[in-house]
């Protein structure tokens, strides 16, 4: 228990640190964010509409530690300002109506690629110079160093422009709101497989490897090795070995949940899937500067929140930082 406040202590201080950077960053910058957007409309906006601007950007004469403060309350509150690329909707409002189908196309591929990389690195590691153990992880690995951008095109040139397998783009079919009957949520998961389909392809093979290599470490670990000559079934030497094979990958596991927020941008824009990434690209396109702080600090709190989450699980897996953690 005392391991897990101090690394919820550290972790807490890591979000101060980036709410405080988040802050400041913006506001010390040359120039001045309103003036970018008066100068994208070739100098229109009469002065009450730059000032409208400025007071929804959160920006005064008030010195930046009144400002700082100002702003943590508005945190405090869930408030992130007004976008200006789609005024006169909170930032709030945007980002609520796309985190949900950043966490559904990101967790399905986390989830995904994590449970079947490292089945099948167990698998090959287990079967070591087997026909899966030879063929698999080398193209795997192969697929994986594709550039990204690429794969995700040619998948969506190949199987949703081309043979019309999958639809082209979007979350759902339907216009405006998505439908939730059962009908609703086929189409919902129709949408999903193409763009989540794609991540687990790049992602696959880093999992299955890193899964084989801590397999036959653990395999030839003393302990199991005599498991195994006292007769032990070879099903518990081989739960036993996936057990303490699978802490490197938890550890992984944290940065791959952390990203589900920013490691999909590009996989958002392909397939013009309406989650955080899609998001961000239009705030960036339309300076939207309070959006895309919000954005940002999400993200940098998510990565976090993952790995706070991953360092308390790693602590229930391995009874070795449990006592090292009492010491």
């Amino acid at each position: 228990m005392r391991y897990i406040l101090k690394r919820l202590g550290f972790y807490v201080l890591a979000a101060l640190v980036a709410i405080t950077v988040n802050f400041f960053l913006p506001r010390l910058t040359p120039g001045d964010p309103a003036q970018a957007i008066f100068a994208t409309y070739g100098g229109t906006l009469d002065a009450n509409a730059l000032h409208s601007l400025r007071v929804a950007y959160g920006l005064s004469d008030e010195p930046l530690v009144t400002q700082y403060f100002e702003y943590l309350g508005n945190l405090a509150h869930g408030d992130f300002g007004i976008s200006l690329s789609q005024f006169p909707a909170p930032v709030t409002e945007l980002v609520s109506q796309s985190i949900g189908w950043s966490i559904l196309l990101g967790l399905t591929a986390v989830t995904l690629s994590f449970l079947i990389g490292c089945g099948l690195g167990a698998v090959a590691a287990w079967r070591r110079g087997g026909l899966i153990d030879r063929i698999v992880p080398p193209t795997l690995v192969f697929l994986s160093s594709f550039p990204y951008f690429f794969l995700a095109l040619l998948l969506f040139y190949l199987l949703a422009f081309q043979l019309k397998w999958f639809p082209l783009g979007r979350a759902y079919a339907a216009v405006g709101t998505p439908d939730f009957s059962l009908g609703g949520l086929a189409d919902i998961a129709w949408h999903l497989i193409l763009p989540a389909g794609t991540i687990v392809l790049v992602s696959l093979g880093q999992w299955t490897l890193n899964m084989r290599n801590a397999m036959i470490a653990v395999l030839g670990e003393d302990h199991l090795t005599l498991a195994e000559a006292k007769g032990l079934p070879p099903r518990r030497v081989l739960l036993q070995a996936v057990r303490n094979a699978l802490l490197p990958n938890v550890t992984a596991l944290g940065a791959a949940l952390g990203g589900v927020f920013s490691g999909q941008i590009l996989t958002e824009i392909v397939f013009t899937y309406p989650g955080l990434g899609f998001l961000l690209m239009q705030a960036v396109t339309a300076l939207d500067y309070p959006l895309m702080q919000a954005l940002f600090l999400i993200i940098t709190l998510a990565v976090l929140a993952a790995n706070f989450i991953v360092d308390t699980l790693y602590v229930l897996l391995d009874p070795r930082v449990r006592v090292g953690a009492a010491a």
